[in-house]
């Protein structure tokens, strides 16, 4: 495949060597706007960005019939958009909080969890998700994802950043030195306690995920999820 990345920082030079090592070519590294020139004919943009430009490029993209693999949290409120703008144009488009074959492995987890624990009225269930303090947004899209798993299949109807109270799922963002990623998922009652965890060790599963979505996306038309891609 020619793959264009957009957004060049640690995870689009990650995503370019897993690239080529599995046989493709990556024929735009993008730290700007991309352009109907500078995509270069790709055949999929791979887009990790900042969450003020990730619309325009996302948009351009597909404008030019490129499908998308987003990656860039903090934009979800125009995702609406970004999903009519793909099927106006016949090309596919696939958003995740976290391209980790293990975390869209722990989403699935959770929400079977969730599931089993939502007539348990013993317990209560708080988030945690601890990242590096270069990180942007608060909570991580990951925690979002896992918390919205949990409301599908529960009691609860919202999530905060805070404390967990009646109805409303609370999440602890912490940043921290140079974490890549830790997402916990806390049930407790006065006797004990339930947890699952997942720990990123580095920035390589994002990325080798982010490529493995992009091979399985080529030559399909719709919106399309991680759990797509995975069989979940």
């Amino acid at each position: 495949m020619k793959i264009a990345i957009i957004g060049y920082g640690k995870m689009g030079k990650i995503i370019d060597e897993i690239s080529q090592s599995r046989g493709h070519e990556v024929v735009a590294r993008l730290k700007e706007t991309p352009t109907t020139e500078n995509l270069n004919n790709a055949d999929v943009a791979i887009e990790f960005s900042n969450p003020e430009v990730a619309f325009e490029n996302i948009k351009t993209c597909l404008e030019n019939k490129i499908p998308v693999i987003c990656g860039t949290t903090g934009w979800l409120d125009k995702k609406p958009e970004i999903e009519r703008l793909a099927l106006e144009n016949n090309t596919p488009f696939l958003y995740g909080s976290n391209f980790s074959l293990g975390v869209n492995l722990f989403f699935a987890l959770n929400e079977n969890l969730a599931k089993l624990m939502s007539n348990i009225n013993e317990y209560s269930v708080q988030l945690e998700e601890i990242h590096h303090i270069h990180k942007k947004d608060a909570p991580s899209g990951t925690a979002i994802s896992i918390a919205e798993g949990i409301i599908e299949n529960s009691k609860y109807e919202a999530w905060k950043l805070d404390e967990t109270r009646d109805k409303e799922l609370g999440i602890f963002a912490i940043r921290e030195d140079e974490v890549p990623g830790t997402h916990s998922v806390f049930y407790r009652s006065e006797v004990d306690e339930i947890e699952i965890k997942h720990t990123a060790f580095n920035r390589n599963g994002f990325a080798l995920g982010a490529v493995i979505a992009a091979e399985w996306i080529v030559d399909k038309k719709g919106i399309f999820s991680m759990k797509d891609v995975l069989g979940l």
